[in-house]
């Protein structure tokens, strides 16, 4: 795939490209975009901010991936530091460093939409057996490691709903360190799947180049400006970059993609960044007598939709487990010093078990608003309101009850500092905590919403088209479309969003 991706190195004096189509982003957006658009014969470009690694470079270390794969070095997080932000910055974006986890988006989920966003004309099926054939997207077949099992363990004890999750993978080796980048190409991501079938049909890729602002005249977009950026510089250092395509697709993600809009002075009449979803994570870890080591197999092999609908006025919420390498284990656990040392000595026999609660379905739940900062950085403000708090205290309870059924001596809350319960007596002590921003230790994998696809100009920023409106060669193919959470992995959404958008971007041209 290397011979036509250029990096850092090749950056060496400015230039300027024309093309029929330049793609911002190289993840689940835009690399399937990338893919049909070439193969149709069209000259793309695509241009991203990360680096460019392949399974050699993945050496499994908890300290080189981070910095090299993870927005911000993993530290990115919420204005309030409430919910940190787990999020892709490499060649194939999250694709690279996600742990694989496919689902079709929920017949609920496109019928909220259908009612009240007017998309009502998807028709994704033959997108999604699309993309599924590309990407090995199938049940896991393996058993779930420890860590899963106590998932499925605890629903059944508990007479829950479960089910074996589905994984884009061949050839994995179930060693359970996805997100520091597969060393066997197992994970069908975008860098060994979609790019290089773009690349062979001729696409170009220029890595480690941040895009800073999209030039309009005549309302359109007639020129992408960037600059080269060396690995892991926090801002750029190289080169000015610039591309003068006929059409533009940002493609990069539900943060940095509005962020970028903002700083180009498109701004939909103030709706661009608003409306972001996060499905915020808590998660509850459990001590057991015998070795859990939730650092190895299939990250997510068993998921459980028991309280994915809690009725019209309650946020739902759904399970799923975690992997627990020691740097990620210590990050979402917020511990210090001696506290974090002794938990780090017992991580065999820990299981972490996660919530994700499902934001932007109920009235009035308007998400967070991407806004810029200093040097035009995305920032993303997301309130912690009372529907979240309501959803997060019943999804702990749900949590620990789900550790004990499955035989855990004790159970870790999420809170600060962590509240230990031993048995289903102390529930309310769990009931009665704070889940106010701070007082829990927030995540989140899954970025959503900001540029808001529907059928309304004054709420929606995309049409079902994928074009921006009123700059009609300009498209957005990334998980910003999505006008809700999904109350599922976004990742095969966004795959079968961009198979189908592929018709519009390239009748664009």
């Amino acid at each position: 795939m290397s011979s036509r991706i250029e990096t850092f190195a090749d950056h060496g004096a400015s230039r300027e490209l024309t093309c029929d189509v330049c793609i911002v982003g190289s993840g689940a957006g835009g690399a399937v975009v990338a893919a049909g658009l070439a193969e149709a014969g069209l000259d793309v470009v695509i241009l991203e901010e990360g680096s460019h690694l392949g399974r050699r470079d993945f050496t499994l270390h908890e300290g080189d991936a981070y910095p090299a794969m993870y927005q911000e070095r993993g530290s990115r997080a919420t204005a309030d530091a409430g919910i940190t932000i787990l999020q892709g910055r490499s060649v194939g974006g999250s694709t690279t460093i996600n742990w694989t986890t496919c689902f079709r988006t929920p017949e609920r989920i496109l019928a909220h939409w259908a009612r009240h966003h007017g998309l009502d004309g998807l028709d994704l099926d033959a997108h999604f057996a699309a993309v599924e054939a590309r990407l090995s997207i199938a049940p896991w077949p393996v058993e779930p490691n420890a860590n899963n099992s106590k998932l499925r363990e605890g629903a059944e004890a508990l007479g829950w709903s479960w089910e074996v999750l589905r994984r884009n993978v061949n050839g994995c080796a179930n060693s359970g360190y996805c997100g520091l980048g597969c060393p066997v190409d197992g994970k069908q991501g975008m860098g060994i799947t979609y790019l290089p079938d773009a690349l062979a049909a001729g696409a170009r890729v220029l890595a480690n180049v941040r895009v800073e602002r999209l030039e309009t005249a005549g309302g359109k977009v007639v020129a992408v400006h960037g600059r080269a950026m060396s690995a892991g510089a926090p801002v750029p250092d190289g080169p000015a970059i610039v591309v003068r395509p006929k059409v533009v697709v940002t493609a990069c993600g539900a943060i940095n993609g509005p962020a970028l809009l903002l700083r180009s002075g498109l701004d939909a009449g103030g709706l661009v960044g608003r409306r972001t979803f996060l499905h915020p994570v808590l998660g509850a870890v459990g001590w057991y007598p015998e070795r859990v080591n939730p650092f190895w197999g299939a990250p997510q092999s068993v998921g459980s939709h028991e309280h994915i609908d809690r009725g019209p006025d309650r946020m739902g919420y759904f399970f799923e487990a975690a992997p627990m390498q020691p740097m990620l284990s210590a990050v979402a656990l917020g511990l210090y010093g001696d506290e974090l040392h002794e938990l780090m000595r017992e991580l065999p026999h820990l299981s972490a078990l996660i919530a994700l609660a499902v934001d932007g379905l109920l009235p009035g739940d308007e998400g967070g608003v991407v806004r810029l900062g200093g040097e035009g950085r995305p920032v993303l403000d997301y309130p912690i309101g009372p529907a979240l708090q309501e959803a997060w205290r019943e999804a702990t309870v749900d949590l620990v009850r789900l550790h004990l059924a499955a035989g855990a001596e004790l159970v870790g809350t999420p809170h600060v500092p962590l509240m230990l319960i031993r048995t289903e007596a102390e529930l309310d002590r769990v009931r009665q905590a704070s889940y106010a921003s701070g007082h829990v230790t927030g995540l989140s994998a899954h970025q959503m919403g900001g540029c808001a696809m529907g059928s309304d100009p004054a709420r929606h920023v995309v049409d079902a088209e994928h074009r921006f409106r009123g700059v009609p060669n300009l498209f957005v193919v990334d998980g910003s479309v999505l006008p809700t959470a999904l109350g599922v992995n976004p990742s095969e959404t966004i795959y079968a969003l961009a198979h189908r958008a592929r018709r519009f971007v390239g009748e664009a041209v």
